[in-house]
């Protein structure tokens, strides 16, 4: 019977291919870069900042029937300093806009944000003096969630845009990745 040869080549059509990772056998070829975005968009925190009608679709996304934490993102967190992600839900008023500036410069980098509904995107059916016409005009939003309320396969559907957009990031340099943050003291600091 004669001997059979086969080559093993790094990537054939039965070989995964995440981003820019390829798996073939027991190796693994990536970047820290990919590994560090992989990482981000599978763990996202969101922060509670529930406005009004859109937070209970929100609440919904983590019960049993949506389940978010599929996602990676079922804890949410009532501290800003343990979330990166802020999903705004519901209508955001004048008053209530530098409590959102505020909660969003408390969270630390790297920090995304959602804007769910027709009424934090852009002020909705309230065209009026006391309503923000769009979060956009308080905190830079990253993704958008349309509808009025919008539903919570909505919601899942902008998670997963989100975590597409992390992992399409480029940071290109070590100190843009803020693995760890550098800050230069001074001797009178030191010694104080």
């Amino acid at each position: 019977m004669p001997k059979r040869v086969e080559t093993v080549v790094l990537h054939d059509s039965s070989t995964p291919v995440l981003g820019d990772t390829q798996k073939g056998g027991s190796v693994v070829v990536t970047t820290v870069e990919t590994l560090i975005g992989q990482a981000r968009a599978n763990s996202l925190w969101p922060v509670t900042f529930g406005l009004a009608c859109c937070a209970i679709e929100m609440m919904s996304t983590a019960g049993s029937r949506f389940d978010i934490a599929r996602f990676g993102s079922e804890a949410f967190r009532a501290t800003p300093r343990q979330a990166d992600v802020m999903i705004i839900a519901g209508r955001l008023s004048k008053k209530m806009a530098p409590v959102l500036r505020q909660i969003y410069d408390q969270m630390p980098e790297p920090k995304w944000v959602i804007s769910m509904g027709a009424c934090a995107s852009s002020g909705g059916v309230y065209n009026n003096y006391a309503i923000v016409q769009g979060a956009d005009q308080v905190v830079p939003v990253d993704v958008y969630v349309p509808g009025c309320p919008p539903s919570p396969d909505a919601l899942i559907y902008g998670i997963l845009k989100l975590q597409e957009k992390i992992k399409r990031g480029r940071a290109k340099t070590m100190t843009e990745l803020r693995l760890v943050e550098f800050t230069p003291r001074t001797t009178q600091e030191v010694t104080a």
